[in-house]
């Protein structure tokens, strides 16, 4: 692909669709943040018990689980709204519920209504992460790969602008509402969460008036072959699975075989006796029927996206899922521990907040918005090398800091290089998952790709605070920095065989030529 000037680059950021983006990823980072760590800051001043708030946190499971509705909103058009296009019409929708929930939530007190607000935020939650699918959709389909990376940027300033705003800013506008730690008052979150909900109005007015992709009608109807009825049975077996799977190995592993090899023990007496086998053989047989072939009819609306991907890229889709499930190792693990890392070199609430919130601000906007202009100027590829070459390389940074005690300028030198190094490999990662999508399933191939990403460095972030306490800090940053070196290998054996079937179809395309 030929380079493009730097004035065409900086084009990318002039199209409409830029500030669409923006308003759209500003309607996504409120409600995310609402029904979050600004909730949990809310139940708590309530006095709810910590407990009951921790099972609170089990909401966000509609944002990790997001991928498995997400075939809906690919095939099947909503009545009556679906007069506004495929996208618009689940987005409205979408909005519309979170506007009336983050209302709702504000009129129940948690001191008496606490079920009822958890309900409402559940409701906004998946609504929200629904809203996500359709927002990533969307902007799949309303421009090419090289200006993924600038309608990425805009989308995460929106974001990241709307989180700082739900997170300070609403605890802010609750106390100054005359909420605080010391004297609880209702009204004054009342009062907050209505106006963070009418903030949502004006995302929803522009989802109104905005173009509806130009999809052709061939590939919608192609994606849309399956009825609603069939639809909702896949969504409804993908999660029976979800759940039996797990469960039969858990009930397996608490069953007591060692009294059927050491002691003697029956199968039949394990069998009347032990409830946890009993459990473990019916989660068998249930995982067994809904793998059988009627199953494998019922989960037919998710896997053929997932058969679509294995198709188009054949034995190199291995590659790429590696790619993927490996890009945000290096800067996730560490980020688990940042925050802990800050208290215990003796940095105070207040640097560690102004720090974060003002130069890592930004700071990630300033790296987002590069990433974007770099990826049309330059390609994909180049620009996700030295993003995934930059998270890991500032982890050196914090080794550093690690050293040197509460130094405030050294912490600000490493959050300013961190968040940048990570809103550009951000935006460079964002235009690459979409450049592997098809816009047939646009908003399933996505939204499963955007899981696996997270899959594996989270799982591996658990074990961040383990690492810690066996080798310290100093070494702690190395290892994730060394994290980092797999995926940069990968990104380069990538790259030399996209260059190479480049230069084969340059070659075919000059031996045509008379």
């Amino acid at each position: 692909m030929p380079r493009k000037t730097w004035r065409a680059a900086l084009a990318a950021y002039a199209s409409p669709s830029t500030l669409v983006l923006l308003l759209l990823g500003f309607a996504a980072g409120l409600p995310y943040m609402l029904v979050f760590s600004t909730l949990s800051v809310w139940l708590r001043e309530a006095g709810v018990a910590r407990e009951t708030i921790g099972y609170a946190s089990l909401i966000g499971l509609a944002y990790a689980f997001k991928w498995v509705w997400s075939p809906l909103l690919d095939q099947w058009r909503l009545p009556l709204l679906g007069k506004l296009g495929r996208r618009r019409s689940w987005l409205v929708l979408a909005q519309i519920l979170i506007v009336l929930g983050l209302i709702g939530m504000g009129f129940c007190d948690p001191q008496k209504h606490l079920s009822w607000l958890i309900a409402i935020a559940v409701i906004v939650a998946f609504a929200s992460a629904t809203q996500d699918i359709a927002v990533d959709a969307y902007r799949l389909e309303i421009a090419n790969d090289s200006q993924q990376a600038a309608l990425a940027a805009s989308y995460m300033s929106g974001y990241r602008v709307a989180a700082l705003l739900a997170t300070a800013g609403a605890l802010f506008i609750a106390e100054g509402f005359g909420s605080t730690g010391f004297s609880y008052k209702h009204s004054a979150w009342t009062g907050t969460y209505v106006l963070f909900g009418l903030l949502m109005v004006p995302a929803l007015l522009t989802t109104f008036f905005m173009r509806e992709p130009p999809v052709p009608l061939r590939t919608q109807l192609s994606a849309g072959r399956y009825s609603f009825v069939h639809q909702l049975s896949s969504v409804f077996v993908l999660i029976v699975l979800l759940v039996s799977v797990p469960a039969m190995f858990t009930q397996l592993y608490n069953t007591d075989f060692a009294s059927v090899l050491f002691q003697g023990r029956s199968m039949l007496d394990l069998l009347l006796e032990d409830r946890a086998f009993l459990r473990a053989i019916l989660y068998t047989l249930l995982t067994t029927l809904c793998l059988s072939s009627m199953g494998r009819r019922g989960l037919a609306p998710v896997l053929t996206p997932v058969n679509d991907f294995i198709l188009r890229y054949r034995w190199q889709a291995l590659l790429l899922l590696g790619l993927i499930a490996t890009y945000r190792m290096s800067d996730t693990v560490m980020g688990v521990m940042a925050n802990v890392f800050y208290i215990d070199q003796g940095f105070t609430k207040d640097q560690i907040a102004g720090v974060s919130k003002i130069f890592g601000l930004i700071m990630t906007l300033l790296g987002a918005g590069m990433g974007g202009l770099l990826i049309v100027r330059f390609g994909i590829l180049p620009i996700l090398f030295i993003g995934g070459a930059a998270s890991a390389a500032t982890n050196l940074l914090f080794m550093l800091l690690a050293d040197m005690g509460p130094n405030l300028k050294m912490l600000i030198v490493t959050i300013s290089l961190d968040n940048f190094s990570s809103g550009l490999a951000t935006s460079a990662f964002v235009a690459y998952l979409s450049s592997l999508t098809n816009l047939k399933f646009s908003a399933t191939q996505y939204a499963l790709l955007s899981s696996i990403m997270l899959l594996l460095p989270r799982l591996t972030g658990g074990y961040s605070g383990v690492m810690v306490e066996k080798f310290g800090y100093h070494k702690f940053f190395i290892i994730t920095a060394v994290m980092g070196i797999p995926t940069l290998i990968l990104i380069a054996l990538h790259w030399y065989q996209s260059s190479r079937g480049e230069g084969a179809e340059s070659a075919a395309v000059g031996e045509e030529t008379p």
